[in-house]
């Protein structure tokens, strides 16, 4: 999407990017270290390698990731920090709509 878009029209396209569990988990895994191997996060999620590469190719397109090459060996970091921070916003954002709708619940019964 060209940057010339209006502002909520680049948000939804980089939530889109967002907009897959695997790739939250390799999100989230990257925000937890440095970086990771390939290797590491097909331990870690389970996945078959051209699933991962899949996933691996829309986070970098979306400008979320990004990869160096050291050998045969490819390591994945987050491109920017604050990407850790909107996964943690996220998470309290949940949490908080989570507890209301159990307090609502509450109230209901």
């Amino acid at each position: 999407m060209p940057y010339s878009a209006p502002l909520n029209e680049i948000k939804a396209d980089l939530f889109k990017g967002l907009a897959h569990p695997v790739r939250i988990r390799v999100l989230e895994l990257l925000a937890e270290a440095d970086e990771r191997t390939v290797a590491d996060l097909l331990d870690q999620t389970g996945l078959e390698a051209s699933h991962l590469s899949q996933h691996l190719r829309v986070l970098r397109g979306y400008g979320l990731v990004v990869s160096e090459r050291s050998g045969s060996s490819v390591s994945y970091r987050l491109a920017h920090p604050t990407v850790a921070g909107l996964l943690g916003a996220a998470r309290a954002l949940l949490r908080d709509v989570i507890d209301e709708r159990g307090r609502l619940a509450g109230e209901s019964a």
